[in-house]
């Protein structure tokens, strides 16, 4: 039996997994991250910030241009690129958050992707591609290396992956316990009778916008350096798409389903790369690895879908 399955997946085995099992934890850390980010903003203030992506790139390729054309240190550098997504969601959502607030949540959303689009173009025509020196953000945690069980590990991967819990697992204690948090679960009930009874809609908006852009900022960072590449285009879509799709498994409200669906799609979209022979070398199935958010959000939904159909048609009887 273990025979035939090997040879059914093109004879990859445990030693062959291995090594992409850490990596996958890391980009799932890292969409998480973003996810968790789009999550309470979204229930902070009804908006499906689709420009995540393009704040995490133009933050990662202003980093980028300080560390090799200025002598700003490495960590200013860092600092400066959470700094931007943080400092531009925020002016987003102060010059256009109370504008779109009665909007229905759709305009909200298209108003955000009007926002990547600028910034994917301003990213284009002013750091367009380099042929003979293409730009990498390469972070020095990447250098600190060691292995486990015959997998080599990075501390980037474990930043990305402690990180993604950490960052849920405050965010969720911080929404629970605090005032701010208090209000922002508020908001996501009824804006209008929150602010009726004297919650401070502006602050805790800007609070949202102003904590998922710094997270965008450090995400950004984080999937530069592992994607090994500062294509505007590249790095944005592969940003936005997983993110979105945590973000969409754990239903725009669950922080903990959105950290477990980022890890399942980083995880799974790393282990098809050992697939790369299967069923041929010009069609393997890792060549497939990029549509792997669409596939788990839309089964996670289709199956979340299910059990609800099956709830509802018991209570009915």
């Amino acid at each position: 039996m273990h025979s035939l399955a090997m040879l059914a997946f093109g004879r990859v085995g445990w030693t062959d997994l291995k090594p992409f099992i850490p990596l996958g934890f890391a980009f799932g850390g890292i969409y998480a991250l973003a996810g968790v980010g789009m999550v309470v903003l979204y229930r902070a203030t009804g908006v499906l910030n689709l420009s995540f992506g393009a704040i995490g790139t133009a933050g990662a390729l202003i980093s980028w241009w300080f560390i090799n054309h200025t002598g700003v240190p490495d960590v200013i550098a860092y600092l400066i690129a959470v700094a931007f997504g943080g400092v531009v969601t925020l002016l987003y959502g102060l010059l256009f958050g109370p504008a779109f607030a009665a909007r229905p949540p759709l305009v909200k959303t298209m108003a955000t992707l009007g926002l990547a689009l600028v910034l994917v173009g301003l990213m284009g025509h002013l750091a367009p591609p380099l042929n003979a020196s293409p730009r990498f953000l390469h972070l020095p945690s990447s250098d600190w290396r060691y292995r486990i069980s015959g997998a080599i590990v990075n501390w980037t991967e474990i930043i990305a992956f402690l990180f993604a819990i950490v960052l849920t697992f405050g965010t969720a204690a911080y929404l629970r316990f605090t005032k701010l948090g208090t209000a922002m679960r508020a908001l996501a009930n009824d804006r209008e009778i929150s602010a009726t009874l004297g919650v401070p809609v502006r602050r805790v908006e800007a609070a949202a916008w102003l904590g998922s852009g710094l997270v965008c900022g450090a995400a950004g960072l984080l999937l530069a350096d592992q994607l090994n590449t500062l294509d505007p285009n590249t790095l944005t879509f592969n940003f936005i798409i997983a993110a979105l799709a945590a973000a969409v498994l754990g239903r725009l409200r669950f922080l903990w389903a959105t950290l477990a669906g980022g890890l399942v799609i980083g995880l799974v979209q790393s282990l098809l790369n050992a697939y790369f022979s299967w069923p041929n070398f010009d069609q393997s199935l890792s060549a497939y690895r990029t549509v792997t958010p669409f596939v788990i959000a839309t089964t996670g939904l289709l199956w979340l879908g299910r059990r609800r159909v099956i709830t509802v048609a018991r209570s009915g009887n």
